[in-house]
């Protein structure tokens, strides 16, 4: 094949893939071939892509209404104060971006923002100030999904032996969405199926819960579970961590499902292992105080002895959400954590998460292991190479203890890069010094870290994301737990009807919920300003193309190759609307091509063509179609048996009367004499 025909097959077929992959659905076109399955380490069969990005387009944005997956937020943490929760950043989607070498670039900088909030217990407005910028972003009600294989590859951020930071890569139920406490509170994280009178107050949506409103199924326990991919404490223990058993020292990932209910009585405590005792006439030891059972793990891994759970107690007025005595509940964290290494921080590291929801099922991590030194002991080739299976909890550990489950619910991505008081700071800060949290004071010196002010200041810190996969099954039989689906709103585990029904949950408080809607902003097609095509997507990648022809090519994004379908074209204002303002300076703006998104046409045009809960609901049918388990009265029953039959018989006797009327009042015909023509009463 000549150069020639070999470019023009090479343009046919990227523009061929960038019209099946670029609209509908949710993988990314440059997802080489060799990702496209991937084999489960559990069960040993084969599953299939369904989500993947690989941020390969630079400059990509993800404010709200710029993504057609991800949305980077703009807002506190804490939706009422900046320290209620002990975080300290306000969450900047400018701060969240895409590289020239192909990741996502979420950093954190000393940087103050200030606004005013209103107080709906004082009744006033008060000043609120935090001295960092974070990125989070997160799929929420755009990319959800139920079971498979989730697969980051993360570069972690900052010092590994300077503490402060808390980066972290999660899921949440889409029920609730993260950093929204009103639409988490007595949501998160419960994932329980049973009627239990006790806990009915503290669980929303419960299942003693005999109504459907706002679309939910009768009698169904539903929460916003948590699954942690990783969270990462860095700093310097000097040594291994008191209570981990094999040593773990800092810094360190943990893997964690939050679940509730949780244990109330003869919990572990916090620092400690769980303790058990030894039956002198028996083999068998029994668990001195009440914790999970059953649990494996492997490799530099312990149970987590820092953290087995929140209590969510009475709130007080001055919160931000209301929780009654009778709401307040206790919630676990089942988890581990897993030793990290200087590498870590440096190049990309795959870590893996397999997910078999609901009753049956089990969630496993896996990372590539690295060797620390040769005090620790370590599995796999100790290069990061070998897939080591770290951390497993099935569903019988739950629900033979707490009657909890693992979860079943549509769960969206989240990534972020936050700041907290109360993770990896100082515990014991002399009592002379200020709880300031101003890198610019010098009084504030004593509540961080050593170190941590001057990593911020002149450091580059920022968690990269190469890629995001996720992989799921066709086949159910091939694995334990519930079958595998892709949506925000599947009707088994429906969630739009109930996000539509309490949308002041789902949004930003005062002042910045003045700018919107509804809690997500449809995605912006084109119309960022521009002077040439390339700054409107630039260029797509013939990635896919070359992987399909066997034919090595490099990306070429820059306006001088020319190669590659535009994502995007420049175009004059007018030409798209003539509502825009005719200004000659400002008449440019970008118009995206087929399968394209984002003001600048830098996004894949997915969306979630799966046809969810609410869609079925409402798209008629037989009466009584949109009223779950109608019910009639025998006595309504009864007077429809004579009704219909009656009302059968008046109308058909009315068409028959219309009939033999009609025949009455037709004008007779006539003949005129000496004529055999038919005379009609219209001239002839």
């Amino acid at each position: 094949m000549n150069t020639i025909n070999r470019s023009l097959l090479m343009r046919c077929l990227v523009v061929l893939f960038s019209a099946g992959f670029a609209s509908g659905g949710f993988i990314d076109i440059d997802t080489p071939l060799d990702k496209r399955t991937a084999k489960s380490l559990i069960d040993g069969t084969t599953y299939n892509l369904v989500m993947s990005d690989e941020f390969n387009v630079p400059n990509r944005t993800f404010k709200d209404g710029h993504d057609s997956v991800w949305t980077a937020l703009d807002k506190s943490d804490d939706d009422s104060s900046s320290t209620g929760g002990g975080s300290l950043h306000f969450y900047n989607s400018s701060w969240v971006s895409t590289t020239e070498d192909g990741m996502m670039k979420i950093h954190a900088t000393v940087d103050k923002t200030e606004w005013t909030r209103y107080d709906h217990v004082d009744k006033e407005w008060k000043d609120e100030t935090t001295f960092f910028k974070s990125g989070m972003v997160q799929s929420w009600n755009k990319f959800c999904f139920t079971g498979g294989i989730i697969e980051v590859d993360v570069i972690l951020p900052g010092n590994p032996f300077v503490g402060g930071l808390w980066p972290a890569v999660w899921m949440l139920g889409n029920l609730g969405r993260a950093t929204y406490e009103g639409s988490t509170n007595n949501i998160w994280p419960w994932s329980f199926d049973k009627c239990d009178r006790d806990l009915q107050s503290a669980q929303t949506i419960s299942a003693c819960n005999a109504q459907s409103h706002y679309g939910m199924n009768p009698y169904q326990g539903r929460g916003a579970t948590e699954i942690d991919i990783l969270e990462v404490m860095t700093g310097n223990s000097n040594g291994p961590l008191p209570s981990t058993d094999p040593p773990v020292s800092l810094p360190y990932a943990d893997f964690t499902l939050q679940v509730a209910p949780g244990i109330v009585d003869n919990r572990p405590q916090s620092g400690s292992l769980p303790l058990r005792e030894n039956v002198v006439w028996g083999h068998t030891e029994y668990m001195a105080q009440v914790w999970y059972d059953n649990l494996t793990f492997s490799g530099n891994t312990s149970i987590n002895p820092f953290f087995y759970g929140t209590y969510l107690a009475e709130t007080k007025p001055e919160e931000p959400v209301a929780r009654t005595k009778k709401q307040a509940f206790q919630a676990d964290a089942v988890g581990v954590v897993h030793q990290l290494t200087s590498a870590h921080f440096e190049e990309p590291h795959t870590f893996r998460v397999e997910w078999q929801p609901g009753k049956g099922g089990r969630i496993d991590w896996f990372v590539k292991s690295h060797k620390v030194n040769d005090t620790f002991s370590y599995e796999g080739d100790g290069e990061g190479q070998d897939w080591v299976h770290v951390y497993g909890l099935q569903d019988q550990s739950l629900s033979e203890l707490m009657g909890s489950q693992i979860p079943n619910e549509p769960s969206y991505l989240i990534m972020n890069l936050a700041i907290s008081s109360t993770w990896g700071f100082p515990y014991d800060s002399p009592s002379w010094c200020d709880k300031c949290y101003d890198c610019d004071d010098p009084k504030c010196t004593c509540a961080f870290n050593a170190g941590f002010c001057n990593m911020m200041k002149t450091g580059d810190v920022a968690m990269y994301i190469d890629s995001v996969r996720v992989y799921q099954s066709n086949n159910s039989d091939a694995h334990v737990g519930n079958n595998h689906t892709v949506g925000c709103d599947p009707p088994e585990y429906p969630t739009k009807e109930w996000i539509k029904g309490h949308e002041y949950r789902y949004m930003r408080n005062e002042p910045f919920v003045y700018e919107d809607k509804h809690p997500l902003r449809n995605t912006q097609r084109g119309g960022a300003k521009c002077y040439n095509d390339t700054d409107c997507g630039g260029y797509a990648s013939e990635n896919i193309t070359a992987l399909y022809l066997g034919i090595a090519t490099e990306r070429r994004l820059e306006e001088e190759t020319g190669d590659g379908p535009l994502r995007g074209t420049c175009v004059k204002r007018d030409a798209v609307s003539s509502l825009i303002s005719t200004d000659k300076d400002l008449k440019m703006i970008c118009q995206c091509n087929e399968g394209y998104t984002g003001p600048r046409c830098t996004s894949l045009d997915h969306f979630d063509d799966t046809v969810g809960a609410f869609e079925l609901k409402n798209r008629g049918g037989m009466p009584f179609s949109r009223v779950e388990f109608f019910q009639m009265p025998p006595f309504m029953l009864f007077a429809l048996c004579i009704l219909v039959p009656f009302m059968i018989w008046a109308m058909v006797d009315q068409v028959i009367s219309k009939h033999r009327m009609a025949q009455i009042l037709q004008p007779q015909p006539y003949y005129s004499e000496g004529s055999s023509r038919q005379i009609t009463g219209r001239s002839v």
